[in-house]
């Protein structure tokens, strides 16, 4: 069974970067698509990004041109790198395995995902 632990987060001002790791255990990360989904306070979870088990990428029109997914099955690592952050990014973030459909560049609901980390908060300040 995988298990993923996230972490990278932080207290940053309006501009910053930040970049978020997932550490993936107990089976390969080349046999996932994987995710980052972000949930604000009283908000519902909102996805971010998504790469396929070849490195396709897709992301939210939020997330796009800021935010770069990346994978490393090397080192069973996934990351996401995120620039000119806003105040309005303010969330805990979440990776995500899918080992249904490992192809597909757009899955962006929470259902299509079999396995969570634990969040990482991300705070920017005004």
């Amino acid at each position: 069974q995988v298990h993923l632990v996230d972490s990278g987060g932080g207290l940053v001002q309006t501009g910053d970067s930040l970049r978020l790791s997932c550490v993936v255990s107990g089976r390969k990360l080349s046999y996932y698509a994987m995710a980052w989904f972000r949930q604000a306070q009283e908000k519902e979870p909102e996805f971010v990004a998504r790469s396929t088990a070849n490195s396709v990428t897709y992301y939210a029109d939020f997330a796009e041109g800021r935010f770069t997914i990346s994978r490393d099955n090397a080192k069973n690592m996934m990351y996401l790198q995120m620039n000119s952050l806003k105040p309005g990014d303010t969330a805990v973030y979440r990776c995500a395995a899918d080992e249904r459909d490992t192809t597909t560049r757009i899955r962006t609901t929470t259902a299509s995902y079999d396995a969570w980390g634990q969040g990482t908060q991300v705070t920017v300040s005004s």
